[in-house]
This record gives structure tokens, C-alpha cells and sequence, in this order.
């Protein structure tokens, strides 16, 4: 990123039924605390299908608008949100991130922050799970991960979501459960650390 730009985390998720989209409203407005000149960029994915490649239209009928690999390649860092699925990130994000090759070939995301986000039907529906897998390919990208530290006493205390991997959420089997309060402050937690950490480590850089 040329000093000329705008600093700004990439809040990039998946959301079926809502519940990671609200955590991911939640994650910007961490970023947009941290003041410096630092703001949040929300991006979602197209939905894939089991049988082909899904065909959306280039704008997505409501909610954020689709990333592209662009956004990835200029944010100062990343907030990866997903739902799970089976103990992992959703089809839809991975086919996302199996198309950055271009990044990893050039580089391009080493050194910068990052961290993750999930939301499960069930308490022990496979949060952590998740939350690693997404870590995975931002790993092999050469990427700073951002966790939450135990200083977050939500993580001691909810009854809800909340992991030192990455916030996450109990949307319930109907994924129609609000975030808890808990659930919002460590989201917002993570955007702010992330945001934080851009800022500074852009600011070694230049």
C-alpha cells in the first residue's frame, strides 16, 4: 500500500441466515475505534453450488457488496468471517481464497494482520474448528494472526460465543439468536486489535 491511500481492514465474510453478516457490522465498528485514519471495508462472497459454479449477478441483491481479490491486495489487514460447516469454513469462502494465488505467488499479504470469526448453530457445533481452518490459508500467505487475548474478561465469563482464536457466536438451531453482549464486544475487540496492528506495522513499513 503507496502512502497516497487510504488505510482500511478488510471485513470479508459469508453469511447464510444473517448471524455472521452481524458479527461482521460489529468487527467494523472495533476498526473504526482505533482511529489514525484507519476504516473498515465490508465485503461478502457469492454463494457456490454443489453442482456448478454459482452464477450471481455482480451486485448482491442486499447486504455488503462482493470482494475482490483488489480489496484483498490493498487492506492494511483482514477480519475473515464464516459460518460452520462441519467443522470448517463455508465452501463459499474457501473457493474465495483458492482464487488468491496471485497474492501468495507475489507476496503480497505477508506481514499483515489478521484474524477470524464464526458463528454455529450449536455451542459445541465446532467454533474452534472453524476458526482454525480459516486460519490455514492466511497462515500459508505469510499473514500476522490476531487472536484475543484473556485481558477480554468476556472470554471468561459468556455463556455464549467467545474464543481466544477469534470472537464467535451461538446463533441457535433456528440462526435466529441476537448477539449477545459479550458476543459484540469481542467482536469489536478483534477489529480493533486488527486495525490497531495494521496501523503500526504500515507505519514500520513506510
Amino acid at each position: 500500500m503507496s502512502s497516497s491511500e487510504i488505510p482500511f481492514v478488510l471485513v470479508l465474510y459469508y453469511s447464510r441466515y444473517g448471524a455472521t453478516a452481524a458479527m461482521a457490522r460489529q468487527v467494523a465498528r472495533g476498526v473504526e475505534q482505533a482511529g489514525g485514519g484507519i476504516s473498515a471495508r465490508v465485503r461478502t462472497v457469492p454463494g457456490v453450488s454443489s453442482v456448478c459454479e454459482a452464477i450471481e449477478d455482480s451486485i448482491p441483491p442486499s447486504g455488503a457488496p462482493y470482494a475482490s481479490v483488489e480489496d484483498l491486495r490493498n487492506c492494511t489487514g483482514l477480519a475473515l468471517g464464516s459460518p460452520t460447516r462441519f467443522g470448517a469454513m463455508a465452501a463459499a469462502l474457501k473457493y474465495f481464497l483458492d482464487g488468491t494465488s496471485s497474492l501468495w505467488l507475489g507476496g503480497q499479504l505477508a506481514g499483515k494482520p489478521a484474524g477470524v470469526f464464526t458463528s454455529t448453530a450449536s455451542l459445541h457445533g465446532g467454533q474452534e474448528a472453524t476458526l482454525l481452518s480459516m486460519m490455514l490459508p492466511l497462515l500459508h500467505h505469510g499473514m500476522v494472526l490476531v487472536g484475543l487475548p484473556y485481558r477480554e474478561t468476556d472470554l471468561l465469563h459468556t455463556r455464549t460465543g467467545g474464543t481466544p482464536y477469534g470472537p464467535s457466536h451461538l446463533a441457535g438451531v433456528d440462526s435466529n439468536r441476537p448477539l449477545s453482549e459479550e458476543e459484540k464486544r469481542l467482536s469489536r475487540a478483534l477489529g480493533l486489535r486488527i486495525a490497531r496492528l495494521g496501523l503500526c506495522i504500515a507505519e514500520c513499513n513506510s
